[in-house]
């Protein structure tokens, strides 16, 4: 297997670069209305803010949504959109930027995602669910990998995770060119894989992903809904790697009630 071909998405899109600047104008244009403090310090980095988007009146719990971008690309102000769910829904949501590929290792990043939840949690009072979308998508189903320390007072907190297109294995990443920016050796791609390591209990996880996916991703968010014993597949037909996030635009659509529904 070719798994730079395998694991590349942008050339078998239609029209795959009009995509990102979309999202960004989306983006601005939404924060422009929107209730929010932006650019709040969760550490020192300078990448290490997240932008808080708040609903009327006290929320319901917390919504914490991290990007993807193979985690080398991307930050927190191409997605504020996908807070309109959630907050239609009365939650808030915190979208976070983190240190990207090289200049971080997967392993740092998850940790900044860890401290993400320690801040974002000490904003928002009540349940916190989480959602992530392809590198985004394994970072919020690592913070559910008993080996990822959270305070106690935030993991007793978790109510769902919903990673969407994710990576749970990083093992095939290894033979791929972008292991250059990575750096990842086999013990690394090991103890970075949600699918390898033991899920929390009482964290209903719901793995999310779009029928039109490259056959790398429906594998991926297959062997995690299948590896880990609290979690389930959903399929989004029609939908691929860059559009299955549209629908947490709508607070009524699937994705919004996997990610909201009965919390």
């Amino acid at each position: 297997m070719d798994a730079d071909r395998a694991y590349a998405n942008a050339e078998f899109i239609e029209n795959a670069a009009a995509y990102p600047p979309r999202w960004a104008e989306k983006a601005a244009a939404f924060r422009a209305g929107a209730r929010a403090r932006l650019d709040l310090a969760y550490g020192s980095g300078a990448r290490q803010r997240l932008d808080l988007f708040e609903p009327e009146g006290a929320p319901a719990g917390l919504v914490v949504f991290v990007h993807g971008g193979y985690w080398r690309a991307f930050d927190k102000s191409s997605w504020s959109h996908l807070a309109a769910g959630p907050l239609a829904r009365g939650w808030a949501v915190a979208m976070p930027s983190y240190t990207l590929a090289p200049e971080a290792r997967i392993s740092e990043i998850t940790r900044e995602i860890a401290a993400v939840l320690a801040f974002a949690a000490g904003l928002v009072a009540g349940p916190i669910a989480l959602a992530g979308h392809s590198a985004g998508g394994h970072l919020v189903a690592r913070m559910n990998c008993a080996d990822v320390v959270l305070p106690e007072a935030v993991a007793s907190r978790l109510a769902r995770i919903v990673p969407i297109s994710p990576l749970s294995d990083l093992r095939p990443l290894l033979e791929t060119k972008m292991n250059e920016d990575f750096r990842m050796d086999g013990d690394e791609a090991v103890a970075e894989s949600p699918l390898l390591h033991e899920a929390r209990r009482g964290v209903e996880t719901i793995v999310h992903v779009g029928a039109e996916e490259r056959p790398a991703f429906l594998d991926q968010a297959r062997w995690l809904a299948e590896g880990w014993e609290e979690a389930r597949l959903t399929i989004a037909p029609g939908r691929h790697h860059f559009d299955v996030i549209e629908a947490l635009e709508q607070p009524d659509s699937p994705l919004a009630e996997a990610l909201l529904a009965g919390l």
